[in-house]
């Protein structure tokens, strides 16, 4: 009797094409940020000539890393992006420490940010339908956390169906996504009635002089607004034809949002001013309501919920091949690198992303909720230390991970001068136009922001190293481990 021929190991699918692909890419960028990072950037910079400076560099930055890093994702168009061009060119400690950072805090704690935006956002929209006053509530507090872990669940078992269904999914959400923000950029040109603040208006504060430092903190505040460009990468190898479709989703991607990020830009101070912008916690809400009415706060909640939710998707779209790609290598569980002989997907890396997500909503919107007794010396009474809402709380998750983000990130990009040195006959079908100056200014780019948050912000910065600190004393037992 002949022996059962070996069965084929089940792959992943190359079923994304140019348009997902670049979906991805917009979608994954485009969250929350140019809806309220321009109240951070009036808060730093003097007038309208700066802001749109600084929104140019910031996109102009995230170009520079883009042209740099697709030549790197076409010589190892595989799972996991930024671990595998870390783990190839430094080693595998490296690669380990970017998924260390990564899964822990930086991809889970934005699923889970996103997803109670999604929430936070759909209640103002209810609220909106309904006219309610901004002090009533259609969902109580738990309520609407059960509905965030709901979404994060059902989008973890859309993307377990098939890569294919995620990418259509994300390409929808993206494609409304981008008419939104050009509805955004026409209303001014096409409403030109009278532009009133909705209510009293701020009085406006001393002006903003110019200063390096507030050049700097702007420059913060848009580079969060950019983040994401490089997720397409962690997808590659499902990504049809990669060495002509990465880059061209990469570079195209980057392209079109900043130009909506400054036609956004543009139209916000064609109907608020420098000195009151600086004021509003969502400019993009303020500037509905001038031109809309009533009906424009429930037009802007709509916007940055469908924003956040295609975030969302992106996020947990592209997240898990990192965990599949560290499943293969042993530097994570071995059964995260499973492929689901149906789906052609990693499922388990999804369901264990989504799921530590759900978590992470759960038992913040927890501790948001508990009152932990602290006893003042000064004053020799007792007080209760209240967590910040959940919202914030994730802001000030992601904004420790951050700095460990940048640091990682820069040296993905960099890698490029590594396998120009290493792999000097390689086939590169892409090569990085401008090569070595454009990954040059990249690189000392975002090294400047790393230092500068160093410098304004060494909370974040000690934490963000204290936490690669720990994920090098983890990855030390994991290989001393796996070699006896």
């Amino acid at each position: 009797m002949e022996p059962n021929p070996p069965t084929a190991p089940v792959r992943l699918q190359r079923a994304l094409g140019l348009m997902m692909a670049t979906a991805i890419i917009v979608g994954n960028v485009i969250g929350s940020g140019v809806f309220v990072k321009p109240r951070a950037v009036a808060q730093n910079v003097p007038d309208f000539t700066f802001a749109a400076l600084v929104w140019i560099l910031g996109g102009g930055l995230a170009l520079l890393g883009s042209l740099s890093l697709s030549e790197v994702s076409v010589l190892f168009p595989k799972s996991g992006g930024n671990y595998v061009f870390l783990r190839e060119a430094l080693g595998r400690m490296f690669g380990f420490l970017w998924g260390w950072v990564e899964f822990w805090i930086i991809r889970t704690a934005s699923i889970a940010a996103l997803a109670t935006v999604v929430t936070t956002e759909l209640h103002n929209v209810l609220r909106a339908i309904l006219d309610l006053p901004p002090s009533s509530g259609v969902m109580s507090f738990w309520e609407e956390r059960f509905l965030t872990v709901a979404i994060i669940l059902v989008l973890g078992a859309v993307n377990v169906r098939g890569v294919r269904w995620g990418g259509w999914l994300q390409l929808g959400i993206t494609t409304i996504k981008v008419g939104t923000l050009l509805t955004i950029i026409l209303l001014p040109f096409v409403l030109r009635g009278p532009i009133e603040p909705s209510g009293t208006a701020p009085q406006p504060g001393n002006p903003t002089l110019f200063t390096w430092a507030g050049l700097g903190a702007a420059m913060l505040a848009v580079q969060w607004a950019y983040h994401g460009w490089m997720n397409v990468t962690t997808v590659a190898e499902e990504v049809a034809r990669p060495e002509r479709n990465i880059p061209l989703a990469t570079i195209g991607g980057v392209g079109l949002v900043i130009l909506l990020y400054l036609g956004a830009n543009i139209a916000y101070y064609q109907v608020i001013p420098h000195d009151e912008m600086k004021n509003y916690a969502s400019v993009a809400t303020e500037f509905c309501r001038r031109l809309l009415g009533a009906v424009g706060g429930g037009f802007a909640a709509a916007a940055v919920m469908c924003s956040a939710f295609g975030a969302l998707n992106g996020n947990i779209l592209v997240g898990p091949r990192l965990l599949y790609a560290m499943g293969q290598d042993n530097l994570a569980p071995k059964s995260l690198s499973a492929v689901h002989p149906r789906y052609l997907t990693p499922a388990l890396a999804i369901m264990v992303e989504a799921v530590w997500s759900a978590l992470l909503v759960l038992g913040v919107a927890a501790l948001t909720q508990i009152h932990l007794p602290v006893w003042d010396l000064s004053e020799h009474r007792e007080i209760n230390l209240n967590l910040p809402p959940g919202k914030a709380t994730f802001d000030v998750l992601t904004d420790f991970a951050m700095f460990g983000a940048v640091i990682f990130e820069t040296l993905a990009v960099g890698t490029i001068f590594v396998f120009r040195v290493r792999l000097p006959n390689a086939e590169r079908p892409y090569r990085c136009w401008g090569y070595p100056v454009v990954p040059a200014v990249y690189v000392a780019g975002l090294t400047a922001v790393a230092v500068g948050t160093v410098l304004t912000q060494w909370t974040e910065a000690a934490v963000g190293l204290g936490f690669i600190a720990l994920g090098a004393a983890v990855y030390g037992l994991i290989y001393r481990f796996a070699k006896r």
